[in-house]
């Protein structure tokens, strides 16, 4: 059976720019294949620089590219991986001070909760809708989304790139 091939965007929202060339090598390492990202400086953090680049592999690639690029000081990124009709999609989220988050989506791009997440989160409230909505906010990755709120509309003058035509 052949494995789905699958795609994403990486997002990098701030890296110093000495890192940038390292990134590049680390996600072309995992894609397996020389990448060149093109760089613009990332206007919310003086001296850093933002990047997106598109990507296609197989599916499982996100995991890869996320798990290349997490650990380094100072980087904020995010990873997505588009479903296949045989795997589900992702989303790993990473900045400094929280580290890296990762979500199940679904075909529009919602964040998937598991049921054991769910279960756990019902638990650790003792009934406490204060405390459910907490854990819930975790489970959801708010905090990170948060933070990277102010990074991502740096990118609202990118290009549109349509990756694919539908219908």
């Amino acid at each position: 059976m052949a494995t789905p091939q699958a795609r994403g965007v990486i997002f990098i929202h701030s890296a110093p720019r000495a890192l940038c060339p390292h990134l590049e090598w680390a996600i072309g390492r995992a894609l397996g294949r020389a990448v060149s990202f093109d760089w613009a400086d990332q206007p919310v953090l003086h001296g850093a620089r933002r990047a997106e680049f598109y990507w296609e592999g197989t599916a499982g690639t996100g995991a890869a590219l996320a798990t290349a690029i997490r650990g380094w000081e100072h980087l904020r990124f995010e990873v997505t991986e588009d479903p296949t009709p045989r795997s589900d999609g992702g989303r790993w989220l990473h900045t400094p001070g929280l580290g890296i988050h990762y979500a199940q989506t679904d075909t529009a791009g919602n964040v998937v909760i598991g049921e054991d997440r769910i279960r756990y989160a019902m638990e650790v409230s003792g009934g406490s809708a204060v405390e459910l909505h907490r854990e819930l906010q975790v489970a959801l990755g708010a905090a990170w989304d948060e933070e990277l709120e102010a990074f991502r509309h740096a990118s609202d003058d990118a290009p549109v790139v349509w990756l694919h035509k539908v219908g």
